[in-house]
């Protein structure tokens, strides 16, 4: 049995990964699910995607983790690539999930399309969070939901840390050159990013050899299909 250790992306917290856990708990594998500095309630001011990637390594030191499969969700691909390249020895594999692969000194916005970043710069509020329009989520982001669970599932998201998003990150290798073996695991109805500025192969390439899995679902199939994340978890993750 193996150690997950699942980070969530933008919007999100450990929280709504839990029913995606639950199956592979029931598998008899130790999961967490933390949640990151800048999307706890009240703690988003000032917070820049550094914060965020120390309080991941302040997690695994908290909890003791290593030999793990450190999974990250879109946002949370920047986090454990930074986590990896700093603490190699404490990951057994990595597993992008429809996540961003960055290089030294990007961005996540640098990794987005232009019309994302317009969007969201006026939405900045003043504590330094910015929040998912409803109309983006429904149709982008959760688009095999029907809208009573777009909505539900809406309700469950916080203010973002902008910061995050316009922080460049600082590795000493690209993620290619990583000792541990890679997965990315691609949802093929995933258009929150357009098909024309794709999650895969346009990021997981940057992975250099890794494997790939693939299934149907939007960039939210922690909500609308958690077992069939934790199937393929599980596989993505596997020895």
């Amino acid at each position: 049995m193996a150690c997950y250790v699942i980070v969530h992306g933008a919007w999100h917290t450990g929280a709504q990964f839990e029913a995606t856990a639950a199956p592979m708990r029931a598998a008899g594998h130790t999961v967490h699910t933390p949640t990151l500095a800048g999307n706890r309630a009240g703690d988003r001011k000032d917070i820049g995607l550094e914060d965020a990637i120390v309080s991941l390594v302040g997690y695994f030191e908290e909890h003791a983790i290593s030999d793990c499969v450190l999974v990250g969700h879109s946002y949370g691909g920047m986090v454990i690539t930074a986590l990896a390249d700093r603490h190699p020895g404490r990951v057994r594999r990595l597993v992008y999930w429809n996540a961003f692969v960055p290089h030294d000194g990007q961005a996540l916005n640098d990794l987005i399309p232009a019309h994302y970043v317009s969007m969201f710069e006026p939405l900045v509020e003043a504590d330094g969070g910015v929040m998912m329009p409803f109309a983006v989520w429904r149709e982008a982001f959760i688009n095999d939901a029907d809208v009573a669970l777009a909505e539900r599932a809406y309700a469950q998201l916080n203010p973002h840390p902008w910061r995050t998003f316009i922080d460049p990150i600082r590795l000493s290798r690209p993620p290619a050159a990583l000792p541990m073996p890679k997965s990315y695991l691609n949802c093929t109805e995933d258009i929150a990013l357009p098909h024309s500025l794709p999650w895969h192969p346009r990021l997981s390439e940057k992975l250099g050899l890794f494997r790939l899995v693939q299934c149907p679902g939007s960039h939210e199939l922690c909500f609308t299909a958690p077992t069939l994340l934790a199937q393929k978890l599980l596989e993505a993750g596997r020895d």
